[in-house]
Formats: structure tokens, C-alpha cells, sequence
């Protein structure tokens, strides 16, 4: 599996060593180094892009695409409950790491106390309504 960097980032020299779950030709699914629970996966386009804004339409369905197949082998291998999926985009929503990267997180009954408001909870205070 190629990056191709345009603009080098230790996100993509970090991605060269990682098994890739899967790929098309323009993102590839790994499964995350820090899951949140067990089966969490990362889908990521091969182009150095930290925008997701800035996706391509092509990359935008390559990437879920792999969520669609990450999905069912997840659901074999784990047998969530639920999922959430997420990306962060800009410092100031908890992007960290500057090339986009979609989370795929597997959620189970229990996991958290109460689950009402899921991606709400990015705001703790906002969670429940």
C-alpha cells in the first residue's frame, strides 16, 4: 500500500509499518492502535489530506466503502451493538493528528453508563437533552 505524501507528516511515515484491514484504491482501514473498544477502526484516504472538507467525492465514497466492509467484519469478529462513527476536523474539534482519518467505533450495551446523545457527548454538558 502506497501513500502518496505530498506534504510529509509522521501520520504517514507512521502508516507505512501498519497491516492494512483493508483497501481501494484511494483509502485503505486499519484497526486503530488506541481503540476505544475492541474492533475500533480507522479509515484513512491515501492522499495527504487533513481536511476531510477537502476530500475528493471519489475519496469521500472510497472511504465509506471501507466503513461498509470494516462494518461487517466488525460484526463478525465483535458483535457490537452499535457503532459510532466520527471525524474530527480542526484543533479546535480534537484533531490531533492532521491527515484525515475516520473513526469506526464499535459500541456495546453497557460500555457507558448511558449512551443517550452518543456523538452529542463530544460536549459533555450537551449529551443529554
Amino acid at each position: 500500500m502506497a501513500v502518496n505524501v505530498n506534504d510529509p507528516c509522521l501520520f504517514c511515515e507512521f502508516l507505512k509499518n501498519k497491516e492494512i484491514a483493508a483497501e481501494n484504491d484511494l483509502a485503505f482501514a486499519i484497526f486503530d492502535g488506541f481503540p476505544v473498544n475492541p474492533g475500533h477502526v480507522l479509515v484513512i484516504p491515501k492522499r495527504h489530506v487533513a481536511n476531510y472538507f477537502e476530500l475528493t467525492t471519489e475519496e469521500v465514497l472510497a472511504i465509506r466503502d471501507l466503513l461498509q466492509r470494516m462494518k461487517t467484519e466488525v460484526d463478525a469478529k465483535f458483535h457490537p451493538d452499535g457503532y459510532n462513527i466520527g471525524v474530527n476536523v480542526g484543533a479546535d474539534a480534537g484533531q490531533s493528528i492532521f491527515h484525515v482519518h475516520v473513526h469506526l467505533i464499535p459500541r456495546h450495551k453497557g460500555d457507558v453508563k448511558n449512551p443517550r446523545g452518543g456523538v452529542r457527548g463530544v460536549i459533555p454538558a450537551k449529551q443529554s437533552y
